[in-house]
Protein backbone atom coordinates (compact mmCIF):
# COMPACT_ATOMS: atom_id res chain seq x y z
CA UNK A 1 0.00 0.00 0.00
CA UNK A 2 2.54 2.64 0.72
CA UNK A 3 3.85 2.18 -2.79
CA UNK A 4 1.17 3.34 -4.58
CA UNK A 5 0.58 6.47 -2.38
CA UNK A 6 4.34 7.62 -2.08
CA UNK A 7 3.81 7.91 -6.19
CA UNK A 8 0.57 9.80 -5.89
CA UNK A 9 2.72 13.30 -5.39
CA UNK A 10 5.65 12.55 -8.23
CA UNK A 11 3.18 12.44 -10.94
CA UNK A 12 0.43 15.45 -10.00
CA UNK A 13 4.10 17.20 -8.77
CA UNK A 14 4.57 18.97 -12.24
CA UNK A 15 1.13 19.47 -12.87
CA UNK A 16 0.39 21.31 -9.50
CA UNK A 17 3.62 23.35 -10.49
CA UNK A 18 1.96 24.48 -13.52
CA UNK A 19 -1.12 25.10 -12.69
CA UNK A 20 0.69 27.39 -9.86
CA UNK A 21 3.11 29.29 -12.10
CA UNK A 22 -0.49 29.84 -14.58
CA UNK A 23 -2.25 31.20 -10.98
CA UNK A 24 0.76 33.68 -10.32
CA UNK A 25 0.74 35.06 -14.04
CA UNK A 26 -2.80 35.30 -14.20
CA UNK A 27 -2.88 37.06 -11.06
CA UNK A 28 -0.29 39.62 -11.97
CA UNK A 29 -2.13 40.17 -15.89
CA UNK A 30 -5.24 40.83 -13.03
CA UNK A 31 -3.24 43.61 -11.02
CA UNK A 32 -1.54 44.89 -14.49
CA UNK A 33 -5.01 45.39 -16.13
CA UNK A 34 -6.93 46.74 -12.71
CA UNK A 35 -3.93 49.76 -12.17
CA UNK A 36 -4.71 51.47 -15.57
CA UNK A 37 -8.27 52.06 -14.34
CA UNK A 38 -7.38 54.91 -12.11
CA UNK A 39 -5.26 57.15 -14.64
CA UNK A 40 -7.66 56.85 -17.30
CA UNK A 41 -11.00 57.51 -15.47
CA UNK A 42 -9.12 60.45 -13.63
CA UNK A 43 -8.90 62.57 -16.36
CA UNK A 44 -12.72 61.81 -17.26
CA UNK A 45 -13.90 62.68 -13.44
CA UNK A 46 -11.77 66.02 -13.80
CA UNK A 47 -13.12 66.58 -17.29
CA UNK A 48 -16.95 66.53 -15.92
CA UNK A 49 -18.30 62.77 -16.03
CA UNK A 50 -20.09 61.83 -12.71
CA UNK A 51 -18.73 58.47 -10.75
CA UNK A 52 -21.95 57.16 -11.18
CA UNK A 53 -21.53 57.37 -15.37
CA UNK A 54 -17.87 56.27 -15.28
CA UNK A 55 -19.11 53.16 -12.75
CA UNK A 56 -22.40 52.09 -14.90
CA UNK A 57 -20.35 51.73 -18.09
CA UNK A 58 -17.79 50.49 -16.96
CA UNK A 59 -19.49 47.50 -15.27
CA UNK A 60 -21.92 47.91 -17.97
CA UNK A 61 -19.54 47.09 -21.60
CA UNK A 62 -16.97 44.41 -19.04
CA UNK A 63 -20.60 42.31 -18.00
CA UNK A 64 -21.99 42.40 -21.71
CA UNK A 65 -18.40 41.04 -22.96
CA UNK A 66 -18.22 38.46 -20.45
CA UNK A 67 -21.67 37.78 -20.56
CA UNK A 68 -21.62 34.46 -23.46
CA UNK A 69 -19.07 32.73 -20.43
CA UNK A 70 -22.69 33.30 -18.05
CA UNK A 71 -24.83 32.05 -20.50
CA UNK A 72 -22.84 29.02 -21.57
CA UNK A 73 -23.07 28.29 -18.11
CA UNK A 74 -26.90 28.63 -17.92
CA UNK A 75 -27.33 26.32 -21.07
CA UNK A 76 -24.89 23.45 -19.50
CA UNK A 77 -25.98 23.78 -15.97
CA UNK A 78 -29.54 23.76 -15.20
CA UNK A 79 -30.70 25.45 -12.17
CA UNK A 80 -27.31 27.67 -12.27
CA UNK A 81 -28.86 30.57 -11.14
CA UNK A 82 -30.83 28.74 -8.35
CA UNK A 83 -27.55 26.98 -6.74
CA UNK A 84 -24.95 29.93 -7.03
CA UNK A 85 -27.49 32.86 -6.69
CA UNK A 86 -25.93 33.92 -3.17
CA UNK A 87 -22.24 33.89 -4.71
CA UNK A 88 -23.35 36.01 -7.84
CA UNK A 89 -25.23 38.68 -5.74
CA UNK A 90 -22.37 38.83 -3.15
CA UNK A 91 -19.90 38.99 -5.58
CA UNK A 92 -21.89 41.60 -7.60
CA UNK A 93 -22.60 43.66 -4.53
CA UNK A 94 -19.21 43.71 -3.10
CA UNK A 95 -16.51 43.19 -5.10
CA UNK A 96 -17.73 44.88 -8.18
CA UNK A 97 -20.21 47.84 -6.60
CA UNK A 98 -19.07 47.83 -2.96
CA UNK A 99 -15.73 47.69 -3.37
CA UNK A 100 -15.57 51.09 -5.99
CA UNK A 101 -18.36 53.31 -4.14
CA UNK A 102 -16.87 52.61 -1.07
CA UNK A 103 -13.45 53.86 -2.04
CA UNK A 104 -14.35 56.75 -3.95
CA UNK A 105 -16.32 58.10 -1.27
CA UNK A 106 -13.29 57.65 0.91
CA UNK A 107 -11.61 59.47 -1.40
CA UNK A 108 -13.56 62.37 -1.47
CA UNK A 109 -13.43 62.32 2.42
CA UNK A 110 -9.38 61.98 2.61
CA UNK A 111 -6.70 62.09 0.35
CA UNK A 112 -6.17 58.97 -1.84
CA UNK A 113 -3.36 57.55 -0.78
CA UNK A 114 -4.70 57.14 3.20
CA UNK A 115 -7.95 55.53 1.04
CA UNK A 116 -5.92 53.32 -1.00
CA UNK A 117 -3.33 52.04 2.59
CA UNK A 118 -6.66 51.25 3.98
CA UNK A 119 -8.33 49.45 1.21
CA UNK A 120 -4.97 47.72 0.50
CA UNK A 121 -4.85 46.23 4.34
CA UNK A 122 -7.12 43.32 1.94
CA UNK A 123 -4.13 41.02 2.65
CA UNK A 124 -3.49 41.19 6.29
CA UNK A 125 -6.88 41.19 6.63
CA UNK A 126 -7.51 37.75 4.92
CA UNK A 127 -4.34 36.12 6.94
CA UNK A 128 -6.53 38.03 10.30
CA UNK A 129 -9.80 36.03 8.88
CA UNK A 130 -8.35 32.42 8.35
CA UNK A 131 -6.32 32.82 11.70
CA UNK A 132 -9.70 33.18 13.46
CA UNK A 133 -11.52 30.77 11.54
CA UNK A 134 -8.56 27.54 11.54
CA UNK A 135 -7.66 28.98 15.16
CA UNK A 136 -3.83 28.12 13.59
CA UNK A 137 -1.45 30.80 13.68
CA UNK A 138 -0.06 31.75 10.65
CA UNK A 139 3.47 30.67 9.93
CA UNK A 140 7.00 33.09 10.37
CA UNK A 141 6.91 33.57 6.62
CA UNK A 142 3.55 34.78 6.58
CA UNK A 143 3.91 37.22 9.52
CA UNK A 144 6.97 38.44 8.08
CA UNK A 145 5.51 38.93 4.58
CA UNK A 146 2.53 40.60 5.67
CA UNK A 147 4.77 43.17 7.94
CA UNK A 148 7.25 44.12 5.19
CA UNK A 149 4.54 44.16 2.39
CA UNK A 150 2.53 47.21 4.63
CA UNK A 151 6.04 48.83 5.02
CA UNK A 152 6.26 48.81 1.32
CA UNK A 153 2.80 50.09 0.66
CA UNK A 154 3.39 52.78 3.43
CA UNK A 155 6.19 53.71 1.32
CA UNK A 156 4.65 53.40 -2.02
CA UNK A 157 1.43 55.52 -1.28
CA UNK A 158 3.32 58.30 0.86
CA UNK A 159 0.87 59.60 3.11
CA UNK A 160 3.10 61.84 4.67
CA UNK A 161 0.76 64.74 6.36
CA UNK A 162 -1.92 63.51 5.17
CA UNK A 163 -4.74 64.10 8.80
CA UNK A 164 -7.18 61.47 9.64
CA UNK A 165 -10.87 61.50 9.12
CA UNK A 166 -13.10 58.91 10.67
CA UNK A 167 -16.10 58.59 8.83
CA UNK A 168 -13.53 58.14 5.65
CA UNK A 169 -11.54 55.71 7.39
CA UNK A 170 -14.32 53.43 8.19
CA UNK A 171 -15.60 53.88 4.52
CA UNK A 172 -12.19 52.61 3.09
CA UNK A 173 -12.43 49.71 5.84
CA UNK A 174 -15.81 48.48 4.17
CA UNK A 175 -13.64 48.78 0.55
CA UNK A 176 -11.15 46.89 2.37
CA UNK A 177 -13.21 43.92 3.53
CA UNK A 178 -14.91 44.21 -0.02
CA UNK A 179 -11.13 43.31 -1.02
CA UNK A 180 -11.44 40.54 0.67
CA UNK A 181 -14.87 39.52 -0.70
CA UNK A 182 -13.26 39.39 -3.86
CA UNK A 183 -10.89 36.77 -3.32
CA UNK A 184 -13.14 34.57 -0.80
CA UNK A 185 -15.45 34.48 -2.84
CA UNK A 186 -13.24 33.62 -6.38
CA UNK A 187 -11.44 30.92 -4.72
CA UNK A 188 -15.18 29.22 -4.63
CA UNK A 189 -14.70 29.24 -7.98
CA UNK A 190 -14.29 25.60 -10.50
CA UNK A 191 -15.92 23.18 -12.80
CA UNK A 192 -19.62 23.50 -10.81
CA UNK A 193 -18.92 27.60 -11.19
CA UNK A 194 -16.85 28.53 -13.85
CA UNK A 195 -14.61 31.75 -12.83
CA UNK A 196 -15.66 33.58 -16.01
CA UNK A 197 -19.27 32.75 -15.40
CA UNK A 198 -18.74 34.57 -11.76
CA UNK A 199 -17.43 37.34 -13.45
CA UNK A 200 -19.95 38.06 -15.81
CA UNK A 201 -22.57 37.28 -13.57
CA UNK A 202 -20.94 39.90 -10.85
CA UNK A 203 -20.72 42.43 -13.24
CA UNK A 204 -24.24 41.92 -14.41
CA UNK A 205 -25.28 42.45 -11.14
CA UNK A 206 -23.39 45.46 -10.18
CA UNK A 207 -24.18 47.34 -13.82
CA UNK A 208 -27.73 46.86 -13.06
CA UNK A 209 -27.42 48.20 -8.95
CA UNK A 210 -25.67 51.09 -10.06
CA UNK A 211 -28.53 51.99 -13.27
CA UNK A 212 -31.26 51.49 -10.15
CA UNK A 213 -29.03 54.19 -8.54
CA UNK A 214 -28.68 56.44 -11.12
CA UNK A 215 -32.21 56.38 -12.09
CA UNK A 216 -33.22 56.84 -8.73
CA UNK A 217 -31.21 60.22 -8.65
CA UNK A 218 -28.98 58.61 -5.59
CA UNK A 219 -25.78 58.41 -8.12
CA UNK A 220 -25.71 61.39 -10.46
CA UNK A 221 -25.80 60.36 -14.36
CA UNK A 222 -23.23 63.12 -16.02
CA UNK A 223 -21.46 61.99 -19.20
CA UNK A 224 -21.07 65.23 -21.34
CA UNK A 225 -18.93 64.63 -24.83
CA UNK A 226 -16.10 65.96 -23.68
CA UNK A 227 -11.81 65.41 -25.02
CA UNK A 228 -9.15 64.18 -22.79
CA UNK A 229 -5.20 64.69 -22.89
CA UNK A 230 -3.32 61.27 -22.85
CA UNK A 231 0.54 60.80 -22.75
CA UNK A 232 0.16 64.43 -24.11
CA UNK A 233 -2.39 63.21 -26.98
CA UNK A 234 -5.85 64.82 -26.92
CA UNK A 235 -8.61 61.83 -27.27
CA UNK A 236 -12.28 61.56 -27.15
CA UNK A 237 -13.82 60.41 -23.82
CA UNK A 238 -14.58 57.49 -25.23
CA UNK A 239 -10.98 56.00 -26.02
CA UNK A 240 -10.55 55.97 -22.05
CA UNK A 241 -14.08 54.57 -21.50
CA UNK A 242 -13.55 51.84 -23.94
CA UNK A 243 -10.09 51.20 -22.43
CA UNK A 244 -11.19 51.22 -18.74
CA UNK A 245 -14.18 48.94 -19.74
CA UNK A 246 -13.31 46.40 -21.82
CA UNK A 247 -9.15 45.57 -21.07
CA UNK A 248 -8.97 47.20 -17.10
CA UNK A 249 -12.19 46.07 -15.78
CA UNK A 250 -13.17 43.13 -18.63
CA UNK A 251 -9.97 41.48 -18.38
CA UNK A 252 -8.90 42.46 -14.44
CA UNK A 253 -11.85 40.52 -13.55
CA UNK A 254 -11.57 37.53 -15.91
CA UNK A 255 -8.01 37.04 -15.22
CA UNK A 256 -8.04 38.02 -11.54
CA UNK A 257 -11.08 34.95 -10.64
CA UNK A 258 -9.61 32.59 -12.78
CA UNK A 259 -6.19 32.83 -10.57
CA UNK A 260 -7.42 32.63 -7.01
CA UNK A 261 -8.16 29.13 -7.16
CA UNK A 262 -5.09 28.22 -8.87
CA UNK A 263 -2.73 29.58 -5.75
CA UNK A 264 -5.26 30.36 -3.30
CA UNK A 265 -6.61 33.51 -1.97
CA UNK A 266 -4.05 34.74 0.95
CA UNK A 267 -1.26 34.71 -1.94
CA UNK A 268 -3.76 36.07 -4.79
CA UNK A 269 -4.26 39.27 -2.30
CA UNK A 270 -0.58 39.59 -1.75
CA UNK A 271 0.10 39.67 -5.16
CA UNK A 272 -2.93 42.26 -6.08
CA UNK A 273 -0.50 44.61 -3.83
CA UNK A 274 1.71 44.70 -7.21
CA UNK A 275 -1.83 46.88 -8.41
CA UNK A 276 -0.67 49.78 -6.49
CA UNK A 277 2.95 49.83 -8.09
CA UNK A 278 1.52 49.35 -12.01
CA UNK A 279 -0.90 51.98 -11.25
CA UNK A 280 2.10 54.61 -10.42
CA UNK A 281 3.51 53.50 -13.92
CA UNK A 282 0.59 54.04 -15.57
CA UNK A 283 -0.24 57.35 -13.90
CA UNK A 284 3.79 58.35 -14.94
CA UNK A 285 3.03 57.04 -18.73
CA UNK A 286 -0.02 58.62 -19.23
CA UNK A 287 -0.50 61.78 -16.83
CA UNK A 288 3.07 63.04 -16.22
CA UNK A 289 3.14 62.00 -12.40
CA UNK A 290 6.66 60.74 -11.71
CA UNK A 291 7.34 58.35 -8.50
CA UNK A 292 9.63 59.57 -5.46
CA UNK A 293 12.41 57.35 -5.11
CA UNK A 294 11.21 56.17 -1.60
CA UNK A 295 7.71 55.10 -3.63
CA UNK A 296 10.44 52.58 -5.89
CA UNK A 297 11.89 51.59 -2.67
CA UNK A 298 8.40 50.45 -1.13
CA UNK A 299 7.88 48.45 -4.49
CA UNK A 300 10.47 46.56 -3.62
CA UNK A 301 9.29 46.20 -0.35
CA UNK A 302 5.80 44.88 -1.31
CA UNK A 303 7.74 42.43 -4.29
CA UNK A 304 9.64 40.94 -0.55
CA UNK A 305 6.46 40.26 1.29
CA UNK A 306 4.99 38.44 -1.46
CA UNK A 307 7.79 36.50 -1.92
CA UNK A 308 7.75 35.85 2.09
CA UNK A 309 4.31 34.48 1.85
CA UNK A 310 4.08 32.47 -1.41
CA UNK A 311 7.55 30.82 0.35
CA UNK A 312 6.05 29.55 3.17
CA UNK A 313 5.62 26.12 2.59
CA UNK A 314 2.40 25.44 4.36
CA UNK A 315 0.71 26.95 2.14
CA UNK A 316 2.14 24.97 -0.55
CA UNK A 317 0.47 21.60 1.20
CA UNK A 318 -2.83 23.77 1.49
CA UNK A 319 -3.12 24.34 -1.91
CA UNK A 320 -2.38 20.98 -3.41
CA UNK A 321 -4.41 19.38 -1.18
CA UNK A 322 -7.91 22.09 -1.78
CA UNK A 323 -10.92 21.05 -3.38
CA UNK A 324 -11.68 24.28 -5.00
CA UNK A 325 -7.71 23.95 -7.42
CA UNK A 326 -8.78 23.41 -10.70
CA UNK A 327 -7.93 19.97 -12.44
CA UNK A 328 -5.41 20.94 -15.10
Amino acid sequence: MAAPTASIPLVLSPARRRVSTSGLILAVASALAFSSSGPFVKPLLEAGWSLGAALLVRMGVAGLLLSPAFFLALRRQPGFVRRHWRLLLGFGLMPVLGCQLFFFSAMQRMPVAVALLIQYLAPVLLVVFVWLRTRRRPSALVLWGSAVAMVGLVLVVDISGASFDLLGTVVALCAALCVCAYFVISERAGDDLPPLALAAGGLLIGATAMGILCLTGIMPFVAPDVSVVLAGVEVPWFVPMLWVAAIATTLGYAFGVMAVPRIGSRVASFVGLSEVLFALGFAWMFLAEVPAPIQFAGGALILVGVILVRADARSDVEDAVSPAAPVP
